[in-house]
């Protein structure tokens, strides 16, 4: 009987019944993040939309994405939107330091420096001194703020 058990994996082995990846295995939303900010970085933001678009179809609660899309959004001038993606990050989590300082971005170029001030003292809370915090102050200073 010993052998029969020992036998099974061998027969599964043999027959195909291992686990693999399928052919229709949905992406990973890791490697479609990099190749939207791959994207951004090139100036793509329609295809950055394309490929964060397919994250969000996948993952709605994905604040990386939503943010990204803000940003390609806003980059692109669509404000009215990039404000949409900004606060379904937000509201995903609230402390999110990129879209903190992407919407506190969106803000300076809006004119609405108390808003742009208050997402600065929220990422001063969070997590001064950190890259995200000092973007959006130099933001603010070039701004005259």
């Amino acid at each position: 009987m010993s052998n029969f058990s020992t036998m099974i994996p061998v027969v599964l082995l043999a027959i195909g019944l291992t686990p693999a990846f399928a052919a229709d295995t949905a992406p990973d939303p890791a490697a479609i993040l990099q190749e939207a900010r791959a994207a951004i970085d090139a100036g793509d933001y329609s295809g950055a939309m394309a490929s964060l678009s397919e994250v969000v179809a996948a993952d709605p609660q994905n604040a990386d994405a939503l943010n990204l899309m803000g940003y390609a959004s806003r980059k692109s001038g669509d404000m009215t939107n990039a404000a949409a993606y900004y606060d379904a990050a937000l509201a995903i989590e609230p402390s999110h330091f990129g879209a903190l300082e992407y919407q506190g971005e969106m803000f300076v170029m809006l004119d609405q420096i108390d808003a742009a001030k208050a997402n600065l003292a929220k990422l001063e809370a969070e997590c001064a001194p950190c890259e995200e915090y000092d973007d959006l102050a130099e933001a603010l200073t070039d701004a005259g703020a």
